[in-house]
């Protein structure tokens, strides 16, 4: 089989980029050739050797513009070169891509991978609603992360029948005992709360920076990651006098990590919308057998990923105190701690490894 990862961009930046280059890597070490075209958010034209049987193929990109990255080489390189393929696989949302594809004359099977609806942007929406309904109609197979957002997404109702779950899977987070002490060390006698995002409104994480609030000072809040909100939630801390007990630590970078989902006690998603369709840092977080509070957002899969009661507990979004409270509950005494803890490894070996997602993919390739 020779395979097509179809979308997004590359340097890898999020989720949805980092399935579809993990699905790229994992099918191309089994033999099977995966290439992945995507948008380069820096540079021209280019193609990247990844391994003997991958390569990325960037195509240089003029503007982004709502979300979306403008490449017209897009187009062109895959109306080149996309009968060298048996499947392309398209990760959605991601209208580029999608126009690519209907502009290509590609007649082979095709997958669509919906990770998320389009939320944020409804005047993109609207124009690209007649692509996106064709791009449905196209796909022989639709692929969902969970259950719930196959079952709940409105833009897939009367689709069931083509549709499959394809939970996503990760590597372990590599231990970093050392590193991980380092951290304790720095809050000595505190209970570590990690969180790890994009510092934006869909994320919620002025309602954790609020629950540390409710939280006794043996507890100490960690929120790595930048974006727009940095200020403001900087703020909120101040307003709050709570300096001592949440810190906004910026960028982690990757081989940091580790030390951090090894150095908490627990990891919180605050997250309080829909664009938040998994959370891959979830499960990060449940390969180190640490336990979770998430959310339970309406019609999201997160609160499924994070099995309420066995691998942490999930609570009404934007409720700051609610989110105390289960962080409390979650660490209260050992018994309760190790009951969740057990629950998250072992939910994540069950469900979430990258070997049972490339596995599980290649089935689909091979029904198609």
């Amino acid at each position: 089989m020779r395979i097509l990862q179809l979308g997004k961009f590359y340097p890898i930046r999020g989720g949805v980029e980092k399935v579809a280059y993990d699905l790229m890597t994992g099918l191309s070490e089994q033999d099977v050739r995966c290439d992945m075209m995507c948008a380069a958010s820096q540079g021209g034209s280019r193609i990247i050797p990844v391994n003997k049987n991958a390569s990325v193929i960037c195509c240089h990109t003029w503007m982004k513009a709502a979300a979306t990255m403008i490449s017209p080489a897009m187009i062109f390189a895959l109306r080149k070169n996309c009968r060298n393929y048996d499947i392309i696989h398209v990760h959605h949302p991601d209208p580029m891509a999608c126009l690519a594809l209907l502009l290509s004359g590609y007649k082979g099977k095709v997958v669509l991978h919906w990770h998320s609806d389009i939320q944020k942007q409804k005047i993109l929406l609207k124009l690209y609603s007649p692509l996106q309904q064709w791009l449905l109609r196209r796909a022989d197979k639709i692929i969902g992360t969970t259950p719930v957002y196959l079952a709940e997404s409105p833009f897939l109702r009367g689709l069931q029948k083509k549709t499959v779950c394809l939970p996503i899977g990760v590597q372990p987070m590599c231990s970093a005992p050392k590193a991980a002490e380092k951290i304790r060390n720095q809050y000595a006698n505190k209970k570590i709360v990690f969180s790890l995002g994009r510092l934006v409104a869909y994320k919620g994480y002025c309602f954790l920076v609020e629950a540390a609030k409710y939280l006794s000072d043996d507890y100490v809040v960690l929120i790595g990651g930048t974006g727009a909100l940095k200020d403001e939630l900087q703020r909120e801390i101040k307003e709050l006098g709570i300096e001592g007990k949440v810190k906004l630590l910026g960028r982690i970078g990757d081989e940091d990590l580790p030390a951090y989902y090894g150095a908490c006690d627990v990891f919180c998603l605050s997250s309080v919308q829909k664009t938040e369709a998994f959370g891959i840092v979830q499960i990060e977080a449940m390969s180190c057998g640490k336990p979770v509070v998430a959310t339970n957002i309406p019609q999201s899969g997160v609160a499924w990923v994070n099995a309420h009661g066995i691998s942490g507990l999930n609570v009404e979004p934007g409720n700051a105190e609610e989110l105390a409270r289960a962080i409390e509950a979650v660490t209260k005494d050992e018994t309760a701690y190790r009951h969740y803890a057990t629950g998250a490894a072992n939910r994540y070996k069950e469900l979430f490894t990258q070997e049972r997602m490339i596995e599980k993919c290649m089935k689909i390739y091979m029904e198609l």
